[in-house]
């Protein structure tokens, strides 16, 4: 297994306090290895990123909300989220992994939706090895349905443009991690771009504003991603979240502190009835949080 460099274990306070009941769209929780098996093949591990090093980072940033996002790590076992959700309380929510539909029954189904569980997140990335086949992916839309949860979309390491034509057409929330991962270098016309723009005209399409700090070519402060922040922000006010991804999974970088990551959230909606949409209103609405 690669090693990876890890989280910022001393995260600071951003320049100014977010909203109060700021959400964090997407963050991951996992554990000690013995605690928390991993699944045979697992991409990644670290078992310092608990559920007391993630609230920390929330406490220092002024986040008061936020969605323990299942890693590819443990696959199917949610046990790990499980714990989270019961030890960081009413405000958070969870986002299972999409081979629960493949593996589990659906009494553990109804579990993860008891425990708060909203969404499932599907990759098609195949060198994390967590991917659905054509099948087991149609089955587990349908249960997506009738448990009310939202889609959430993973985007290949070239975009979504490979991929998309498998959940474009889909008639339930979805919500399109990292920006979609356009290429900043392309501007306008970059197609990742383009297609997330297209998806949002579609009413039930949402985009996530995170992952910039990868996104970007230029590196820090990461000027190059704000045009394609404020493309979706412009398009979609109303469907466009953000995320820390704490803690910053397979990262090849020193990942930055997360209030860096924040303020360039600032950068992204220097206008604060729009920041608070982002932050406050549009993923209580998409989470189901009381707003």
């Amino acid at each position: 297994m690669p090693t990876y460099l890890p989280f910022d274990p001393n995260p600071r306070g951003p320049v100014k306090a977010p909203p109060p009941k700021t959400v964090d769209s997407q963050f991951h929780v996992l554990g000690p290895i013995d605690k928390y098996p991993e699944r045979p093949g697992a991409a990644y591990r670290m078992p310092t990123a608990t559920w007391e090093a993630a609230l920390r980072m929330h406490k220092a940033l002024g986040i008061e909300r936020g969605i323990i996002v299942q890693t590819t790590t443990y696959g199917a076992d949610h046990a790990v989220v499980l714990d989270g959700l019961a030890a960081m309380g009413p405000n958070y929510r969870g986002c299972a992994n999409a081979l629960v539909f493949a593996e589990a029954s659906d009494s553990y189904l109804a579990k993860l939706h008891d425990a708060g569980v909203r969404g499932a997140r599907f990759s098609f990335r195949q060198e994390l090895g967590a991917v659905l086949s054509d099948a087991d992916f149609a089955r587990a839309i349908a249960r997506i349905r009738e448990l009310g949860w939202y889609v959430k979309i993973q985007p290949e390491k070239d975009g979504i443009v490979s991929s998309v034509a498998k959940y474009e057409n889909l008639d339930v929330p979805v919500l399109i991690d990292h920006m979609a991962r356009p290429d900043p270098e392309a501007g306008k016309n970059d197609p990742n771009l383009r297609k997330m723009l297209e998806l949002l005209k579609k009413g039930n399409f949402w985009v996530m504003l995170s992952l910039g700090e990868k996104t970007s070519k230029t590196g820090a402060p990461y000027d190059d991603v704000i045009p394609i922040a404020r493309a979706y922000i412009e398009a979609a006010p109303d469907r466009c979240v953000w995320a820390s991804d704490w803690p910053h999974p397979v990262s090849v970088k020193q990942p930055p502190n997360d209030a860096d990551l924040l303020e360039l959230m600032y950068r992204y909606a220097p206008d604060q009835a729009e920041l608070e949409k982002i932050l406050v209103h549009n993923p209580a609405k998409l989470f189901g949080f009381p707003d």
